[in-house]
């Protein structure tokens, strides 16, 4: 009776709550984009990095100076066409990776990679609003509401009692009999 009572009550909640918010992307689609996005993000990292490195490294080469540091020099103007080589490889590399996944250009992906994140940044606040909405309309159930009865003082109670028995007219006591065969 109980797993019904409980069943029917939460069909009566689900009938009161206002609809579940739903999402209008797919999902799966959704997290592809997110992993390119993060790919994109680690390519741009490291090519940030590597233009980091070209100034030290033209730095190092300009303090070389002398005529005993001209291994070092080429040494480092070697490591400086290596890296810009590297930076141009990984820059053409790029749109590449978005390609694969039909996005003609680096803006193309990133519009529509926005207007997705938007969707479900917007579904997200709206389905934590909903649950809010239902944990506050919800309403207790027959155990929740059952408030069990407050302590009375033990005083308290007994002088109720004698209350009770002052109030009542005094009873006529019987005369015991006594059994005189016995004796």
């Amino acid at each position: 009776m109980n797993k019904a009572k409980d069943f029917l009550q939460s069909l009566i909640r689900e009938h009161d709550m206002p609809p579940k918010p739903t999402l209008d992307i797919d999902m799966s689609e959704f997290r592809t984009m997110q992993s390119l996005m993060i790919l994109v993000q680690d390519e741009a990292r490291a090519i940030r990095s590597l233009q980091e490195k070209v100034p030290k490294l033209k730095e190092q080469r300009s303090e070389a100076k002398g005529i005993f540091k001209g291994k070092e020099r080429k040494a480092l103007t070697e490591q400086i066409q290596q890296t810009e080589q590297e930076i141009d490889r990984r820059l053409d590399k790029l749109p590449d990776i978005l390609k694969g996944d039909g996005y003609p250009d680096m803006q193309a992906f990133m519009a529509t990679y926005r207007k997705a994140e938007a969707v479900v940044d917007n579904y997200n606040r709206e389905l934590a609003e909903w649950e809010r909405n239902v944990k506050e309309s919800r309403r207790p159930t027959e155990k929740e509401r059952y408030v069990p009865p407050e302590k009375q003082s033990v005083l308290k109670h007994l002088r109720e009692i004698q209350e009770r028995n002052k109030q009542k007219p005094p009873q006529r006591q019987r005369k015991k009999s006594f059994d005189r065969d016995s004796r």
